[in-house]
């Protein structure tokens, strides 16, 4: 029973009562609502006054988009929870911000700064990374400038495959920052691909103790270690889901779809459950 007071009993969240990142949802999308705190509750109060609990210490990450906004205390709640928190715009998921709980161990970022800043580890690192898309080919003693190039040609030629498999037109890869509705629908729903997952990766990223900004073949650019990691899956999550979409909804964006799309098939490849042995892989003992 109530005793009267504004004392709120939070209950202690530990690492031994969590779930493991792979067992998680990868992330829930909200927008235009508050995020707050009930006892130790997280909540969701959308526009229409609408009341929903998170069970966030089964969410990966929590993609904050526009009209959002969140409590001091729902933030701290999130961090015992190792919830991400990403912020990110309308319709396409673009990636913004990302606030996450400091890991106490920095096991992991001193072995990805040790194998970065090693010219000889590092480019070991991008060359098994690019193995995983060139499974026959021999990269051995081929510089990252040669392995970037092999790259660009296969992914050319993998978007011109996928618009012939299902059946739809393909002008090439065309963005304007800020400007999305301006390219056609499969570009579009790749934008979204591709920043949704750009998000999942980073929460994970940080969550295992590593930097996104560490990377070993981007460079000069926001979040370079995401980007490699992000590419491992982009064939197999974004770039055909772009194009099986664009034939399914005749060249009409919408975005429920490719939301709830994207989510279903991180689920059935089993992402969360491969990034952690894939990164291991990259960074290499």
């Amino acid at each position: 029973m109530p005793d009267g007071s504004n004392n709120r009993l939070f209950i202690k969240i530990t690492h031994d009562t969590l779930p493991q990142l792979k067992d998680r949802h990868p992330f829930i999308y909200l927008e235009h609502g508050r995020i707050a705190i009930d006892d130790s509750s997280i909540k969701w109060i959308d526009s229409e006054g609408n009341v929903i609990r998170l069970p966030i210490a089964t969410i990966a990450a929590l993609l904050l988009g526009p009209g959002t906004s969140i409590t001091h205390e729902a933030v701290k709640v999130l961090a015992a929870a190792n919830c991400a928190a990403c912020w990110v715009g309308e319709d396409s998921f673009l990636f913004y911000a990302v606030g996450h709980s400091p890991t106490a161990n920095t096991r992991n970022f001193r072995r990805q700064m040790k194998a970065a800043a090693d010219p000889k580890k590092s480019l070991e690192a991008a060359r098994r990374m690019y193995a995983r898309r060139f499974p026959a080919a021999e990269l051995a003693g081929k510089s990252l400038k040669e392995m970037m190039g092999m790259e660009g040609w296969r992914v050319k030629r993998l978007y011109e495959e996928k618009a012939n498999h299902y059946g739809v037109g393909w002008k090439g890869r065309d963005y304007v920052p800020g400007k999305m509705e301006l390219s056609d629908i499969t570009n579009q729903i790749l934008t979204a691909g591709n920043a949704a997952l750009y998000a999942v990766i980073t929460s994970y990223v940080y969550s295992l103790g590593f930097s996104p900004h560490i990377g070993f073949i981007h460079s000069g650019s926001p979040l370079p270690f995401v980007y490699d990691i992000a590419d491992l899956y982009k064939e197999e999550l974004c770039i055909d889901l772009a194009f099986k979409l664009t034939y399914e909804l005749a060249g009409e964006y919408n975005r429920y779809r490719v939301l709830t799309e994207f989510s279903q098939r991180i689920v059935e490849m089993h992402l969360l459950e491969r990034i952690a042995p894939d990164i291991e892989e990259v960074i290499g003992k």
